[in-house]
């Protein structure tokens, strides 16, 4: 099966512009659905299994709305020393974030999901990457979250734009996992759920 026939279709699910920007990079003949899957944590959750539950819960309930479709469900969860640092969604909690994040290293648990509607059968992975932030002043913290705005990206920065500066180093198999959906990965799914690629 190739991308380039109309059938099965692909559809993210996923409103994320970052998530739709990556898909593209390896088709764009694709649709974007909500999931509206309620992202509260479990007790005693594990970062990894978070991440990958909600990548399942996502495609889960688009598959169902999507008959004879391919469909993509992604997760992250970013983890400082154990504890999860979910979307800023305000400037203060972003300082808070990055002020604890500076010199230190940040897990991101990146999960991929793939159902294929006509078979019912499911495709998983989960991607670690691991981020080294510089030591942070507070005026670089205050003059990057203004300049970016990364309020609705976990641990408060835009690798794919200028929080890249905040960082030491980047240690992964995926760059593209970083940002929201593991590229390398997700190919791998589509090949053997049988999309051709490239």
């Amino acid at each position: 099966m190739s991308p380039d026939t109309d059938f099965p279709r692909l559809v993210l699910a996923s409103t994320s512009r970052y998530r739709a920007g990556l898909l593209r990079r390896l088709t764009d003949r694709f649709e974007q659905a909500s999931p509206g899957t309620d992202e509260t944590p479990l007790p005693d959750e594990a970062p990894a299994q978070r991440a990958l539950r909600l990548a399942i819960a996502k495609a889960t309930a688009v598959a169902s709305h999507h008959p004879g479709s391919l469909v993509i469900g992604s997760d992250q969860v970013a983890e400082l020393d154990g504890r999860m640092l979910d979307k800023p969604g305000d400037a203060e909690t972003a300082r808070a974030q990055l002020g604890a994040s500076s010199a230190r290293e940040v897990l991101f648990h990146t999960a991929v999901c793939l159902i294929d509607t006509r078979n019912g059968r499911q495709y998983t992975h989960v991607d670690l990457t691991r981020v080294r932030f510089r030591a942070l002043r507070a005026d670089e913290i205050d003059r990057y979250i203004k300049i970016e705005q990364p309020l609705d990206c976990a641990g408060s920065f835009k690798c794919e734009g200028l929080g890249i500066s905040l960082f030491e180093a980047i240690d992964n198999r995926d760059p593209s996992a970083l940002i929201g959906l593991p590229l390398i990965a997700l190919a791998q799914l589509l090949r053997q759920a049988g999309w051709s690629l490239p």
